[in-house]
């Protein structure tokens, strides 16, 4: 069985190898385009990465700079400034605040009155406006008063006339305008001496007429973005009944400098400039006949620069002049401190200030007649030069109802003027002289002139107003002056003590107001009669003038006025020999208006 066994396992074998050999030799004579053959195949496509396929690098690299490209280290400061809250926390619930009623504002007025002693009354402003870049302005004024002052031999009748026309036009990077004034006054030298007696002859010869005349043409301009703030320029004639003249051209500018650019904690800085000429001449001089003739040209800046101290405010500045007097072959160049520094000692309370200041002023006729229209056409015309003026004082409120000023100076004045009566060159029954030429109207010692004298003068001056009642300002000021003077005997015409004390009240409906003026002694001069060219000093009495005005209104557009002056009819002198007219009353109406064409 065993012999069987390995028989068949022989066979076995057997047909496996046969099998075997069978199939690769069947293998090799297939066609060769059945045989598989192996290729390598490329696939091309769009490559899109992805975040995670980035190299990082695990450290940062060192860049090495020259010295030439080394970054500067930066410096920071901050600039602290401290700010006033106007924030205050209030609880409770909020109240209405009476207004009152709004008043509506009229472009145009016009008022008409009469007075007592024959004084009509005309004033009216009239504006018309093309656009709203452009606006024309008229104003005029006419006051009559006929022969006022009671108990005067010669008439005291005057009167003004006042016309100023304005234009103003806005265009795209300024504004401009301009205008021109024109005015005529008439004044009488009512004032004859009282110590020489004229004959009736001689009052009825004496023509006591003056009229002046002044004609002004000025511009301005205003740049909205420059250096220069404002410009001004003004020319004017002057003249009188007495062929006297007087030309002015005066030209001005304000510039402003900002100094951020050096620092920016400065402040910006103002420089004032002026450049004028003054020239005139009279007809005759008192007491010759022969013409005065003055001529002078003024260049002057005036530098400005204000600062904080912390409390401390500080204003820095200078006046500088040069000055050519071309008749008289003078030049001259002159220069005033201008600074003032103040400390709240208390905050809105009491603010202490110190400071001293000085200036140039050319005297002209113009300025002189508007003081005191009796003078003289023969006038001596020089410039007052004060040197300094040092002062302090203190200034505050009160409750945020009363405020104060009180304030000390102390001033050196070169040529100051003051006005003296001339001698009178008729001894009441002639009029003409030697030489046969009759005497003019102010020729009679009842006309003044100026002189000049270097003083010395210390002033104390105080002021307080109220405003803690509804519709009502109450105030007052009060002036000490004390010369002391080099050639004159005393400050003529000038008073030592003057003080006022005012008024307004103002509802809905009614309005009023009251000034009540008080000026204390002074002196004036009175002549010997000719040959003599002596003189004695007089006192002149003080005088307490009070005027009230008030008016209702009707509605916004009509409203009647009443003005009283010289209530207590007092007969003072405000210049020697020249009485000023007593009680006087003047009521009228005024009409506001939108326009009228």
């Amino acid at each position: 069985m065993i012999k069987s066994m390995k028989k068949h396992l022989s066979l076995l074998v057997l047909f496996v190898i046969a099998f075997a050999n069978a199939q690769e030799k069947k293998a090799t004579n297939k066609a060769k385009d059945t045989i598989i053959k192996t290729e390598v195949v490329n696939v091309v496509t769009s490559y899109v990465p992805k975040i995670t396929d980035a190299f990082k690098i695990k450290q940062k690299p060192v860049i090495e700079h020259t010295k030439e490209t080394q970054k500067k280290d930066l410096e920071y400061q901050i600039f602290s400034v401290p700010v006033a809250s106007t924030f205050i926390p209030k609880s409770g619930t909020m109240k209405k605040v009476d207004l009152g009623k709004r008043e509506k504002l009229y472009p145009n007025y016009l008022s008409v009155g009469f007075g007592n002693v024959l004084s009509p009354f005309l004033e009216g402003y009239m504006r018309r406006s093309d656009s709203y870049n452009s606006e024309l302005g008229a104003h005029v004024k006419f006051i009559l008063s006929s022969d006022p002052v009671a108990d005067t031999e010669l008439s005291s009748t005057f009167y003004n006339i006042d016309l100023n026309l304005t234009y103003t036009q806005q265009e795209r990077y300024f504004q401009w305008s301009a205008g021109l004034d024109a005015e005529k006054d008439k004044y009488n030298w009512y004032g004859l001496p009282n110590n020489i007696t004229f004959t009736e002859a001689t009052v009825s010869a004496i023509e006591e007429a003056q009229s002046y005349n002044h004609f002004k043409v000025f511009g301005q301009i205003k740049p909205d973005e420059s250096i220069l703030n404002e410009a001004n320029g003004a020319i004017s004639f002057f003249s009188d009944s007495f062929e006297s003249a007087e030309f002015l051209v005066d030209a001005d500018a304000e510039f402003k400098f900002d100094l951020t650019n050096f620092h920016r904690q400065l402040n910006d800085l103002f420089v004032n400039t002026t450049l004028n000429y003054v020239g005139g001449s009279f007809a005759y001089a008192y007491d010759a006949i022969t013409p005065i003739d003055y001529n002078f040209i003024i260049f002057g800046v005036h530098p400005n620069y204000k600062f904080n101290i912390q409390d401390l405010a500080i204003q820095l500045g200078a006046k500088s002049y040069f000055s050519m007097d071309t008749q008289r072959s003078e030049n001259n160049f002159f220069i005033y401190p201008d600074v003032e520094i103040s400390y709240p000692v208390v905050k809105d309370f009491a603010n202490v200030y110190i400071g001293s200041s000085g200036d140039l002023t050319t005297n002209m006729y113009q300025s002189f007649t508007d003081e005191n229209p009796y003078l003289s056409p023969t006038l001596d015309m020089r410039q007052t030069n004060k040197k300094f003026d040092a002062f302090g004082g203190i200034r505050g409120k009160l409750n945020h109802q009363f405020s104060y000023n009180a304030k000390v100076s102390y001033a050196d004045i070169e040529n100051n003027p003051f006005f003296v009566l001339n001698q009178s060159k008729s001894d009441g029954t002639n009029i003409a002289g030697t030489n046969g030429f009759t005497f003019y109207g102010y020729e009679f010692g009842n006309s003044f002139q100026v002189v000049y004298d270097d003083i010395k003068l210390m002033t104390f001056f105080g002021e307080i107003a109220f405003e803690g009642i509804k519709n009502l300002t109450i105030g007052a000021n009060g002036q000490f002056n004390k010369f002391t003077l080099t050639n004159e005997s005393e400050a003529w015409n000038t008073p030592k003590i003057k003080g006022e004390i005012f008024g307004t009240y103002k509802t809905n409906k009614w309005f009023a107001g009251a000034n009540l003026y008080f000026v204390g002694n002074r002196k004036g001069r009175v002549y010997d009669a000719l040959p003599t060219n002596t003189f004695n000093p007089i006192n002149l009495k003080s005088y307490f003038d009070v005027n009230f005005n008030g008016g209702y209104h009707f509605d916004d557009s009509f409203s009647v006025f009443l003005n009283l002056n010289n209530v207590l009819n007092n007969s003072y002198q405000r210049f020697n020999n020249f009485n000023v007219q007593g009680f006087q009353a003047m009521g009228g109406l005024t009409w506001k208006f939108d326009t009228l064409f």
